[in-house]
């Protein structure tokens, strides 16, 4: 990349989302304490949400359609789900739809399930949080038991994406494993590997463009083939189809527009939830369709994909 381009790029990341930056790191991680909860409602329902703009009723119009789950025969497992939003966006900015989408997902599941979203830079608090939430006996240290009763289901786009992965390796390393990992457009970050899924990590999926400042990364691989199953490396394209991103400012839009636009795609977004009803709701994770995605006439072939 050459000179202007990466100051281009510097000033779509800086305006596109201004907060601060951190690198995410794996130590140090906190003896477990107690943890607040979220106040009931404080998250209503996106998809009740009449202020929403076009862009992101446009993002979420396929999830909104979907069948509740009250009065089905579904049955909703223990879970945390955790988000991680790209760049320097902050885990409250609700013109992303990682945020919206964390919104419904608790909205749709309830107290079975907790959901937390997270900046990229995040990584000690939501090991913090995670941790605190699996310690169900609060006595300051996790049984094998506690470790395996929650599923952990975690998703993210751009370097929240790369967090997907540095986040799992940690839980691996206490040996606690992942049910579900989804990366949108994962970009690298600094001394992070977004590319290698690690062992303790059950199914894996990976949704990505090639275009604009910030390609996705086009491969994703397990460590441990016996352990992880990956569910496909899906290239969304985007050439003759169009996404409307005006919930972004103008830069990202012209410069980077292909990076929003698969993080606003609705197919996309439906994949994501059919996944993560997989995992959750125990018909459906009984069903035999879980390795298969459900791409639109955009979506190239995953296999071709893994063999780029």
């Amino acid at each position: 990349m050459g000179k202007m381009q990466s100051i281009v790029l510097l000033l779509v990341l800086a305006l596109a989302c201004p907060s601060r930056t951190g690198i995410a790191h794996a130590k140090d991680v906190p003896t477990i304490t107690s943890v607040a909860r979220p106040a009931e409602g404080e998250f209503p329902d996106p998809c009740q949400d009449l202020s929403l703009s076009a862009a992101l009723k446009n993002a979420l119009s396929i999830v909104c359609s979907r069948p509740q789950v009250e009065g089905t025969q579904h049955r909703v497992q223990q879970s945390i789900i955790l988000g991680f939003v790209g760049g320097f966006v902050k885990a409250d900015d609700v013109t992303h739809p990682e945020v919206l989408v964390a919104r419904y997902l608790q909205s749709r599941y309830g107290a079975a399930v907790h959901v937390g979203i997270f900046a990229n830079h995040e990584h000690r608090k939501a090991i913090k949080e995670t941790l605190l939430r699996l310690d169900t006996d609060k006595d300051g240290s996790l049984s094998e038991m506690e470790k395996k009763q929650t599923k952990i289901i975690l998703y993210g786009h751009s370097w929240g994406a790369s967090e997907v992965l540095s986040f799992s390796r940690e839980l691996q390393r206490q040996a606690i494993p992942v049910a579900l990992t989804i990366q949108i457009d994962s970009v690298k970050k600094f001394r992070q590997n977004d590319h290698t899924v690690p062992p303790n990590v059950a199914r894996a999926v990976n949704f990505y463009q090639r275009k604009g400042f910030t390609p996705g990364q086009p491969l994703i691989v397990p460590a441990d083939a016996a352990q992880t199953n990956i569910l496909g490396n899906f290239q969304m394209n985007y050439e003759g189809h169009q996404v409307n991103c005006d919930n972004y400012r103008w830069l990202s839009r012209v410069f980077n527009k292909a990076h929003h636009q698969i993080e606003n795609d609705p197919q996309v977004w439906a994949a994501i939830a059919s996944l993560i009803d997989s995992e959750v709701l125990t018909t459906a994770a009984e069903s035999q369709a879980t390795s298969s995605i459900a791409c639109s006439r955009y979506c190239t072939d995953p296999k071709a994909a893994e063999n780029r």
